[in-house]
């Protein structure tokens, strides 16, 4: 063997390693995030209904963009710090605040229970089989960042038109192109971790755990309109 075969042979070695090095590394921040993730959701959920049984108020929709954005920033600038982790926990638990009046109004309706657990299962389906997808296939889906992005400043900013001037259809427009923007975001995101593009398992975690929020949110809203009750 001549040395030029030696260097390739040794450089393809190389290459192999930090492919699987990075695989390795890719899989622990998945691990991380599902983790993290399924603790936030059960956290969420124990403040939604601790909210929803003391009949909490709806928060005017300014504070709770406040809240949230200032939440976020939060978790954006310690995201690599314990800090990070415990302004998570502030950021879902606070989401979860806002769902216990929305949860309250629906399961006073007659077939209210109903609408919410249709809800949640929807949601889990189009999680599960979203992940289940980024997991699996090799197609590269990484063309939907800067899509899912305009599409969601655009749906963001006619979701806040039709709440303050009173337009039901365009509100109900709106949770329709959420329910697609957060099942495409969940398939982009996961396979961003995956793929190495997210390397920060809280980042990820806040990621998913907003497309879930929006996700369940948006299909309660179209289940209680096409029911009658919304």
């Amino acid at each position: 063997m001549n040395m030029n075969e030696r260097s390739f042979q040794n450089a393809v070695a190389v290459e192999g390693s930090a492919v699987e090095l990075a695989s390795a590394e890719a899989r622990k921040v998945l691990r991380n995030t599902y983790l993290l993730l399924s603790m936030t959701l059960a956290f969420s959920a124990v403040v939604a209904g601790v909210a929803a049984a003391l009949n909490a108020p709806f928060l005017h929709p300014i504070i709770t963009l406040v809240g949230y954005f200032a939440l976020l920033f939060g978790v954006t600038k310690c995201r690599n710090s314990s800090m990070g982790i415990l302004l998570v926990f502030a950021l879902t638990g606070f989401l979860g605040y806002t769902l216990g009046p929305l949860l309250s109004a629906y399961l006073s309706l007659p077939n209210g229970g109903q609408l919410v657990m249709m809800a949640l299962g929807g949601t889990a389906v189009i999680f599960f089989s979203m992940s289940a997808i980024a997991l699996t296939s090799k197609r590269d889906f990484s063309f939907l960042g800067n899509f899912l992005f305009a599409g969601i400043l655009v749906a963001f900013l006619a979701g806040l038109a039709a709440y303050f001037f009173s337009m039901p259809l365009l509100a109900l427009a709106v949770s329709g192109a959420f329910v697609l923007l957060m099942t495409g975001l969940i398939l982009y995101e996961t396979q961003s971790i995956l793929r190495g593009g997210e390397t920060n398992y809280i980042m990820a975690t806040v990621t998913l755990y907003v497309s879930l929020y929006n996700l369940f949110t948006s299909l309660l809203h179209i289940l209680g309109a096409f029911s009658g009750d919304d």
